[in-house]
């Protein structure tokens, strides 16, 4: 299982992964896909990104069962401690 979440990315961006995907939220797409598309997918959604964000969840052999990686600005970061990795919400001051 894969999914992506797009914020702020271009039209045509949403379109490409609207080919392997399914849309079931505005900006959010969810498929079965093999690495080697994900990847291909991952490459493309970085570089089209522009000023948005893209996130990628999927499922992996880890003690949570998924990887999450993220590009562009977006306003939670992903950072991992001690193998785990978790959301950060960064503090407004």
């Amino acid at each position: 299982m894969v999914v992506y979440i797009l914020e702020k990315v271009p039209v045509s961006l949403r379109g490409e992964l609207s080919r392997w995907m399914q849309e079931p939220h505005s900006g959010v797409f969810v498929g079965s896909l093999s690495a080697m598309v994900r990847e291909k997918l991952w490459e493309k959604a970085c570089k089209q990104a522009k000023n948005g964000s893209v996130i990628m969840v999927y499922s992996t052999n880890s003690c949570q069962g998924y990887c999450m990686r993220s590009a562009g600005k977006a306003n939670r970061n992903i950072i991992e401690i001690d193998g785990l990795q978790l959301v950060m919400i960064p503090s407004r001051n």
